[in-house]
């Protein structure tokens, strides 16, 4: 009898735009979680959705994959082992124009694998894939979900801050947002979750924020290192320029002067009890803002100093008026 388990297995969208318009189908849920235990099988449905005008024809394949730089992004390296050749789904799935369909999977565990993390892709493509050496090989244009999946076991955990400051460790800012960077190695055997946040503390030693250091819960797989960004401010578009005075106003709706140390405590693994921090100070200068401060309190000190002088002279003269009746 086949035993179910719910198991951690993230599943995540992919789209690679060739010869169909991804945006005409929907794969979900975008985010799933399984693990399992060796010689289990496990089951699980991608819901598709066809936008499409017409009845829609689509091929699965399967592709291993690991992280191919420090973005995280996947980076597919065949189907002649491992999880791609665990998953099961039928070879082609019709759907009619605006119909929804679900593609069961199975997912069989081998007896005898070792207790770790395993990753590969369920893909969704327009034409049947063609045989290759080592496996298969989705061609034409293409939709996929990325699975992670746990084998429960003995997991060796290893993980660490390996960078933490601003981007390009800038330590001068005009203004908000300022991009904390921090990159996490992965040391090892199964995908870790960073999770724990950054607190930005002022030049009075009190709080200006609590950051989440991982929102979207992005994972950092086994032997790898991955750069992640927590933004402190309101995000704007790097590609459009302020003009000074548009600067100025900026800085006045989001005022914040002085020296500021942001202080990272990051946790991760299933014991939650691993615990890195690291700090790094920066400054923010509004310049733009008070050089108009500037400009504005020597007009007012220039201007007074003409008042007084004027007052000044206008007391003598009284003085030697009143000398001359004398």
């Amino acid at each position: 009898m086949i035993s179910y388990k719910k198991i951690k297995i993230i599943v995540l969208s992919i789209a690679i735009t060739l010869s169909i318009n991804t945006n005409a189908l929907t794969v979900s849920p975008a985010r799933v979680e399984i693990s399992g235990n060796p010689g289990q099988t496990l089951s699980g449905e991608i819901n598709i959705y066809n936008e499409q005008p017409g009845v829609k024809t689509f091929y699965t394949s399967y592709e291993n994959f690991q992280s191919s730089d420090d973005s995280g992004a996947p980076k597919f390296i065949g189907s002649e082992n491992g999880l791609a050749t665990w998953i099961k789904t039928e070879g082609s799935i019709s759907v009619n124009s605006q119909e929804k369909k679900v593609l069961p999977f199975t997912i069989k565990i081998p007896a005898d694998a070792e207790p770790g993390g395993y990753f590969a892709a369920v893909f969704l493509g327009s034409q049947p894939p063609v045989s290759a050496e080592g496996g298969t090989v989705s061609i034409g244009g293409k939709i996929g979900i990325l699975v992670l999946l746990r084998v429960n076991g003995d997991i060796k955990e290893g993980a660490g801050l390996t960078e933490f400051g601003t981007r390009n460790k800038t330590r001068f800012f005009s203004n908000l947002p300022v991009s904390l960077i921090y990159k996490v190695n992965n040391s090892g055997g199964d995908r870790i979750v960073p999770i724990g946040d950054i607190k930005i503390k002022n030049t009075l030693r009190l709080n200006s924020a609590i950051i989440n250091l991982n929102e979207g819960k992005g994972s950092v797989l086994p032997g790898s290192v991955r750069k992640f960004e927590a933004v402190w401010g309101e995000k704007v578009k790097d590609d459009v320029e302020k003009t000074f005075f548009e600067s100025v106003w900026f800085q006045i709706r989001n005022f914040h002067v002085g020296v500021y140390t942001a202080k990272i405590n990051m946790t991760w693994g299933e014991s939650k009890t691993n615990v890195n921090s690291d700090s790094f100070t920066f400054f923010v200068i509004p310049w733009q803002l008070l050089s108009i401060v500037f400009g504005i309190l020597l007009f007012i000190g220039f201007f007074g100093i003409l008042v007084l002088r004027k007052y000044k002279k206008h007391i003598i003269k009284q003085a030697r008026l009143m000398n001359t009746h004398e």
